[in-house]
Parts: C-alpha cells; structure tokens; sequence
C-alpha cells in the first residue's frame, strides 16, 4: 500500500468541522518521545552525526506528529487494551433479511418519531457543521423522522453491534464526491455510540479520512476523488475551480488507496452537472491548459471504462466486495413539486407524498444507465448498484438548504435570508436521507456475508 501523505486530525470536509471529539493518549506515550527527543538533544551536543540524526528526528516529529502518535497509539493498544468481545449475536433477535428478488428502492417513505432518528445531531461529535442543520439554527426537526419502506418487504433495522461484527479486522471506503462524504460521517454516527471512549478516532491524510473503531481493529473511510479519476479538483480542501479538467485515462493515483480494502463504495455524479462539455485533458500532455471540450457523457464513459478495467485488474473478488452509489438529487426546482412559488428547497418540510407520478429532477439519466450498464458487465469483479436517487427524489425536505457553512463559516442573517444564492439544496441533514441509504448499504453487506451459507430467514411483512 502507498505511504500516506502527512496526517490531520479534521474531519473530510471542505470547511473545518465545528467540532472534534477529544482523543485520550495512551498513558507515558507522549512523556516517552518527549524523553526519546531530549536524549537526541543531549547526545547532539557529542557528536555532529548524532546532531544531524536528531535534526531529522525533530523535523519527522513536527512534520508527522500526528501520524506518529496514531502509529504508537494503535501499536501501544495492542497490549494494554484487549479488543472488543467477540459479540453474541445470536443473542439477538433473528436477523431477518430481505429476499433477493425484493426491490429495495420502490416504496414509501413512513412516519416514525418512535425507533427514529437512529442517534442524535448533539450526540455524534464526529459530525461536521455542514450537515448539523439544528445546531446551525433550523427550526423544524421532523426530517429525521421518516423511515423508507419498500413495496414488497422490510429492510433489517441497522445494528451497530452486528455490522462491526462484520466489519471487525477489515476495512471500508466511501471513495467519491462531498456526498459520499455525507454517507460516510452518517456511518460513523450509527457505529460510534457502541465503541468505547477514547478507542475511537478520526485521522485525516491528504485526501484520504480514517475513523478508527481500535477494539474491533476496523477502519471507516473516505476517499476524496469526485471524478474518480485524476482531476485538478483533487485536492479535498482547495477545489473551487471554475474549469475543472480531468484525466480519464489516469487513476492510478487515486486507487493506490484502494487497494486491501474490503468493501469499497463509489459516487461521482454531481460534479460533471456544471457543462453540458467536459475539459479533457490531452494525454501526455504537461499542462491542465491542454486540453479539449468532450461532451459529457462520452467523458463519462472514458471514465467508468478506466474505472472498471482497475477494478477488474487489481481486486481481489474473494476479498474486495464493490458498490456504486447512484444519483442523489438537487432540489432546486420547487414548480416540480407543485410549489410555484417556492426558492429551491428553502423552508420546505415534508417529503413529495405522490407517489402515482414520477418527480422529473432532471437528472442526466443517460449517466444513470451507463453506470447500470457498467455494473451489469463486471463479470470478475461484481459490482453492486444500491439506486438511492427515486427515493431520493421524495425528500426535498431533507437538506441543510440555509442551515449550513458557506467557505467555512455558519450562513449570516443576511445570507439565510437569500435562499435563492445560499441554499444548499445538494447535501443532506444528519441524521437523516443518508442513515437510510446505509441502511441499505448495511443491508447489502450481510446479504453478500451469508450468501454462502444463509441463515433461515423470512421476508418481513411490509409495515
């Protein structure tokens, strides 16, 4: 696996969090290097070796600090905290999952402020502020209480305690845009109330965000790469660019952290919707400047052909289970919704209830179905399509809309009182849409876990 580059402890955001958890050193580790660079210091006063040595030491320590201490402390765990118990989960009601011929995306969405919402916004000091919508002053809280129901059975409720069962020794990557980013901080929260103060912890390098769940030696993680493939939109902090340009041929650079990962999740959908024509770079070429227009889904399919060649190349299928999520929709036409009169997702509360006609969002569908297509193909390397965008397209409820941070600070008065410029109508509240696409997710996993040998199950009536 490729060295990571230096090490944060910021949660995967474009801005900052507002919020990160405090983390607990295990106890003397850092007595022991500040003792470790005295003893450098003392020895470089004899030697001019050793002086060069403890430069090189000091200048690690500043530049990698925090990587060091994630090294120690996960190292230093292995003798002085056991791992979490082995869960019982046959102590647990029987798992009940749905048949496989089950559509999990045709349904309904359900009222239930009784079992929801999964955790609490205050609870989940992993969250960042973009998505903390009552923290950032929304008034209505009733997004988070609705639950999707599909037509024909019942999705298992998330269990924490079994996914980290199934999750233990292994790890899992959101690889994507802001949105995946969005699923992955919703994993987070639903997993982190049963791990044990001071054994879990977010580390952030470069482009890719690890959350360490230590007892059960599982990583949960987010990849940055909103095209996939290399791009000049890839830094994760700095990435406002007015002609973003990508590089389908090239991917290498971004999927050397791909490798060994057990369950991968992708996305890339909504940061082609800005031109109708993609900037391509010309290959071998030395600069972002040239380049040519490519209509978009011709670039797009450059992209997925690069994409599912890696995969079928580098991955393991025995080891290595893929999934791809589909497209999470822009609320930004209120007319669709029958509210002419409405600014983009700006105050509203409930979901779109008419499910006899479709929601018209204007997708790119012919993105959609190549992406199908894609997926239908992979033969060696199975892919799996978890369609999140028709339920979706319901909650135009759901949004941090004003509620949210623009360049890294909470929206003004002002600004708020600007829907129409400073909505955002892309990203989801949490708790909330993006608990229910883990749902599936989770769903997903276990169904792909007992596909061997599986346990006696019944499909649950539809509620």
């Amino acid at each position: 696996m490729a060295k990571p580059p230096p090490a944060s402890t910021t949660s995967p955001s474009d801005p900052p969090p507002s919020t990160t958890a405090k983390q607990s050193h295990p106890p003397g580790l850092l007595d022991s290097v500040a003792s470790s660079a005295r003893s450098l210091l003392a020895a470089a006063r004899r030697s001019p070796v050793t002086t060069l040595v403890a430069a090189f030491f000091l200048l690690a320590l500043f530049m990698y600090g925090e990587d060091v201490r994630t090294i120690a402390e996960l190292s230093i765990d292995d003798y002085l905290y056991p791992d979490a118990d082995l869960y019982n989960v046959s102590g647990l009601p029987p798992l009940v999952l749905p048949p496989p011929t089950c559509d999990l995306y045709r349904g309904r969405w359900v009222f239930d402020n009784t079992s929801l919402p999964a955790y609490r916004e205050k609870e989940c000091t992993f969250l960042t502020a973009q998505v903390t919508c009552l923290a950032n002053g929304r008034p209505d809280d009733t997004w988070q209480y609705w639950k999707w129901q599909p037509n024909n059975c019942s999705l298992p409720t998330f269990d924490a305690r079994r996914f980290m069962e199934a999750m233990r020794g292994k790890r899992l990557m959101f690889v994507g845009d802001s949105l995946n980013r969005n699923q992955w901080e919703s994993l987070v929260c639903l997993v982190q109330p049963i791990l044990s103060k001071g054994r879990k912890k977010v580390v952030k390098r470069g482009s890719l965000t690890i959350f360490h769940a230590k007892e059960y030696r599982a990583t949960l993680e987010f990849y940055w790469a909103p095209f996939l493939v290399e791009s000049n939109s890839d830094n994760p902090k700095i990435h406002s660019i007015e002609h973003r340009i990508i590089r389908p041929e090239r991917i290498e650079g971004h999927a050397r952290y791909w490798r060994d990962v057990d369950y991968l999740i992708f996305n890339t959908y909504i940061w082609w919707m800005n031109t109708a024509d993609m900037k391509v770079r010309r290959p071998n070429s030395r600069y972002w400047s040239e380049h040519d227009e490519v209509p978009r889904i011709e670039a797009y399919g450059q992209v997925f052909k690069t994409w599912s060649d890696w995969l079928d190349n580098n991955l393991d299928p025995a080891r290595t289970s893929v999934f791809f999520m589909t497209i999470s929709p822009l609320h930004i036409s209120p007319e669709k919704w029958g509210n002419p009169n409405g600014i983009k997702c700006a105050k509203e509360t409930l979901p779109y209830m008419n499910y006899t006609e479709p929601l018209d969002l204007y997708h790119d569908m012919r993105m959609f179905d190549l992406v199908a297509k894609v997926s239908r193909s992979m033969k060696r390397v199975p892919v799996t399509l978890i369609d999140i965008t028709k339920m979706s397209d319901y909650r135009k409820d759901a949004h941090t809309s004003v509620y949210s941070i623009r360049q890294g600070k909470l929206l003004t008065r002002k600004q708020k009182a600007d829907p129409d410029k400073f909505a955002d109508c892309i990203h989801w509240c949490l708790p909330g849409v993006p608990d229910v696409w883990n749902q599936i997710l989770y769903t997903r996993i276990l169904l792909k876990s007992w596909h061997s040998s599986p346990p006696p199950s019944l499909p649950l009536p539809p509620q």
